[in-house]
């Protein structure tokens, strides 16, 4: 696996969570959209728990607590979705 350290731009401004996707807007203008069902902590979220989200891992994470659940920005632009077994988890 290639990984590369995250550049500054590619820190969190702003998350949006709808009952399909998830967006998240970058410091550098882009805009990264995934579908909900590769989170399966967020798809079975409710909108309340989905909207209580903090920024994490100095900007390049976010951290939702009453799900216990985080992404990286790293992890999006990679298009990577959770890893199998997340849903049992939650």
């Amino acid at each position: 696996m290639n990984t590369t350290e995250p550049k500054a731009g590619e820190r969190v401004l702003d998350v949006r969570v709808t009952d399909d996707t998830i967006s998240v807007d970058l410091y550098d203008g882009r805009t990264i959209s995934a579908p909900l069902a590769w989170f399966p902590r967020l798809l079975h979220a409710t909108p309340g728990q989905r909207a209580n989200w903090r920024v994490a891992g100095a900007g390049y994470g976010i951290h939702w607590p009453d799900i216990d659940e985080d992404l990286s920005t790293q992890g999006l632009l990679q298009g990577s979705p959770a890893p199998r077994g997340a849903a049992r988890a939650a």
